[in-house]
């Protein structure tokens, strides 16, 4: 271990810090990351600001309402939505945890809304022994409902690998964990009944509780539902008798991973891969059930969702900045390089004894392998360690793009990506691997109208963003052409609660049962009570409206003329490289121009 310690401090001094101090994570404190919620003062409820986990949601005139507030039963949570309905209120649903990128939560402009956050409604938790079910409170967490169920004997089979959401707000967004085995990856597909409280007329109160099951009509209108049809207050999940998981990584080339990944699907039942393009190195996950009496005690404490000190955080982010605006490929290839190898050193956060890695397989409990987060329970004593991304420090910013794939062209896809990660040169893509390269995760078709059509291919990648929305990024046209050929080209569906702006482009065409989830929503919420502006812009986002200067750095257009980019610091509209129908943002370090798209047709999702 010495030996690769001194050649990564060769490599690049930040990641020796990195490692040196990553061995104390696992005794270390922290403090808990920021409520989502800020109002007047401490104790007020009132004049309420709303932003995510990142902090890119500052705008009191977007992610504002004058006033929140904090059932704790279900027939208060009906009473507030009560309370809103009959004076003329539209309604927002918070939770304790806020990471969606696009503003879904978001009250708009209007003045005439309410937050009703559930962070206080989390108490019940019934296990039903005889059915293998389990019903939770809207507002549980996660982390909470896994332990309680294995502690009866049970196990979930689904999961979202960041354990940091709400029962409720799980299933709304489409969240999933990786599987198409049974009932598959998406936890929305092990929901077998749901509690949904909607506005009523004066007769009913003013709101009402609804039970959904599966032979209901809008039972799969409510599942993927993004806050859109009422407020989820109750949540039924089948379950499974207790078992245990046995994971390893192999790290190796990706010559054939455009070949390999649905026989890899196929024969791991909780499988995943990661592709770091710019290493040529794919990471199969081999990640299957075995019996409860396998030994070992192992948990996944997943790298990136662990404690960070606090300096370390502003370092690296120190770094990759001062490596992009000196446009400083090398550098970010030599940061790819290093946190590659030290994934591959500590099994990316596998844990055999519940403290460190000593080899693979990693044996535990369902429960401990399947999601992660403990940069979330912290000491609000420790003010020297967070997660990484904590607004409050200055860390990590970065966007997350995550698209559906119908398994069938998701090879094609890779193929293309390939194409152009020789044809720019594989160190354009490093800014992707210093994160998590491409994750690829597994999801069953879906009886849910906003789910998955068929067995599907999800990505994930994470890259920098810049502090200033209109600053460019190095590489810029790499990741806005990847993008493309996503959405476009290859016709992915976005992910409900991550993606720029632009992945949303004209999104209903690509769900067949998307008039049914209109209809449902048209008679559960008539007065439109739970939409905003936000909203409506990701459900029903059509064609761009007006573009405006430097529109495309943040993705809030595709560009079509040079000023949508940033002629002044050298980026020009221009075609893509390989999928050249796509139009993206690219430095010139000359004064040509850009072509103008405008005369030659705006681009079509």
């Amino acid at each position: 271990m010495a030996d690769i310690l001194l050649w990564l401090c060769h490599g690049h001094h930040i990641v020796l810090l990195w490692i040196s101090i990553a061995t104390l994570l696992t005794i270390s404190s922290s403090m808990p990351p920021p409520n989502p919620i800020k109002c007047n003062n401490i104790n007020s409820t009132s004049n309420c600001q709303l932003s995510n986990s990142y902090g890119v949601w500052g705008d009191r005139q977007t992610c504002h309402a004058p006033k929140i507030v904090y059932p704790t039963t279900e027939e208060e949570l009906r009473d507030a939505l009560a309370n809103a309905n009959k004076n003329n209120l539209k309604v927002k649903i918070v939770t304790r945890f806020s990471h969606t990128i696009p503003k879904l939560a978001c009250p708009g402009n209007s003045k005439e809304f309410v937050f009703i956050s559930t962070e206080k409604y989390d108490s019940n938790i019934d296990i039903n022994m005889e059915e293998l079910t389990v019903t939770a409170d809207g507002g549980v967490g996660l982390r909470k409902l896994i332990d309680t169920i294995e502690k009866a004997g049970f196990s979930l089979v689904a999961a979202t690998y960041w354990e940091g959401v709400t029962v409720a707000g799980v299933i709304s967004t489409g969240a999933h964990g990786s599987s198409w085995w049974g009932k598959g990856g998406a936890v929305h597909d092990h929901v077998i009944g749901l509690s949904l409280i909607v506005p009523a007329n004066e007769f009913e109160g003013y709101a009402k509780i609804i039970k959904l099951t599966p032979h209901d009509p809008l039972f799969n209108a409510a599942k993927v539902s993004l806050g859109l049809l009422g407020i989820i207050s109750k949540v039924t999940f089948q379950l499974e008798p207790a078992f245990k998981r046995s994971i390893r990584f192999n790290f190796t080339n990706d010559s054939h991973i455009e070949d390999e990944f649905m026989e890899h699907a196929r024969k791991n039942e909780f499988g995943d891969i990661q592709w770091y393009p710019s290493r040529h190195i794919a990471v199969y996950r081999y990640d299957n059930r075995v019996p409860l009496n396998t030994s070992g005690d192992g948990v996944n404490d997943f790298l990136g969702f662990q404690s960070n000190p606090i300096l370390l955080s502003k370092s690296v982010r120190a770094t990759e900045k001062g490596y992009e605006n000196a446009r400083n490929v090398g550098g970010k290839c030599i940061m790819a390089s290093s946190f590659v190898a030290y994934k591959k050193l500590i099994a990316n956060g596998l844990k055999n004894n519940k403290l460190i890695f000593t080899g693979y397989p990693v044996v535990g409990h369902q429960g401990k392998m399947q999601t992660s987060g403990s940069c979330l329970y912290s000491s609000p004593l420790d003010i020297t360690s967070t997660c990484a991304w904590d607004p409050r420090i200055n860390g990590l910013f970065f966007y997350e793009s995550t698209a559906i794939f119908p398994h069938s062209n998701f090879g094609d896809f890779i193929r293309d990506v390939k194409k152009l990660r020789d044809l720019a040169k594989p160190e354009s893509m490093c800014g992707v691997d210093i994160y998590n390269g491409f994750l690829f995760r597994f999801i069953k078709a879906s009886e849910a109208y906003l789910g998955q059509g068929e067995d599907s291919v999800v990505i994930d990648f994470n890259y920098y963003r810049a502090s200033d929305a209109l600053t460019p990024r190095l590489n810029q046209d790499i990741w806005e052409e990847i993008e493309q050929m996503a959405f476009v080209k290859y016709g992915a569906k976005p992910h409900w609660a991550k993606n720029r702006n632009v992945a949303f482009l004209d999104a209903q065409k690509k769900y067949p049962k998307f008039n049914k989830f209109v209809a449902a929503k048209n008679e559960l919420d008539p007065k439109n009570i739970f939409s905003s502006e936000w909203s409506d812009e990701i459900l029903f986002g059509k064609q761009e409206g007006l573009k405006g200067d430097g529109c495309a750095l943040e993705g809030l257009c595709i560009c079509s003329e040079d000023r949508h980019c940033s002629p002044s610091k050298g980026y020009f509209c221009k075609a893509g490289l390989v999928y050249q129908e796509a139009r993206v943002c690219r430095f010139s370090s000359t004064s040509t121009r850009g072509i103008n798209i405008l005369s030659t047709g705006n681009v079509q999702i």
